[in-house]
């Protein structure tokens, strides 16, 4: 491929992803941004894979970000299906530290949306064990903040009394 249309590519991906991120902390999103934010998640990997700094995380990565889209949508089925390809990508890559904290967040997630709780509590208490070893505060926040996000998930009253996170 020419490089420049690999530039291009590794522009869009990182651009793909940034506005992934600013419509899932719009407020008043509506059906259309709901639609977008789907969209451009896919779009970033997409773009990503064709990119000059590809790296095969970067699968694994995508694949998180579209299950946590659809996750914060609430829509359970499809954010599984891409927690269960971050997850096998996580294994077949070796993975571990963020990376593998982010793989069971996204399982755990996606679990909970579909009220399989005992899941959903296996994947949490994984994520966390991981997120520990990596003794980084910013990282432990950002999981709260992760489950926090999906409206319909009661994370306070339920899980982070469970987990004594």
């Amino acid at each position: 491929m020419d490089q420049s249309f690999e530039k291009i590519h590794h522009y869009m991906g990182i651009e793909l992803n940034q506005q992934t991120r600013k419509l899932l902390d719009k407020k008043d999103r509506d059906i259309q941004d709901d639609n977008r934010i789907i969209a451009f998640a896919k779009a970033s990997l997409y773009h990503w894979q064709k990119s000059h700094e590809f790296q095969p995380v970067n699968d694994q990565r995508g694949e998180w970000m579209i299950s946590h889209v659809y996750a914060i949508l609430e829509q359970g089925n499809d954010a599984l299906h891409h927690a269960e390809k971050c997850w096998v990508l996580t294994k077949e890559l070796n993975l571990g530290g963020f990376d593998l904290g982010y793989a069971y967040e996204a399982l755990a997630r996606a679990h909970a949306i579909l009220g399989h709780s005992e899941k959903m509590n296996d994947c949490f208490l994984q994520a966390k064990s991981a997120r520990e070893k990596l003794k980084v505060k910013k990282i432990e926040i950002s999981f709260y903040r992760i489950f926090m996000r999906v409206p319909s998930l009661n994370v306070q009253n339920q899980w982070m009394i469970k987990c004594r996170i």
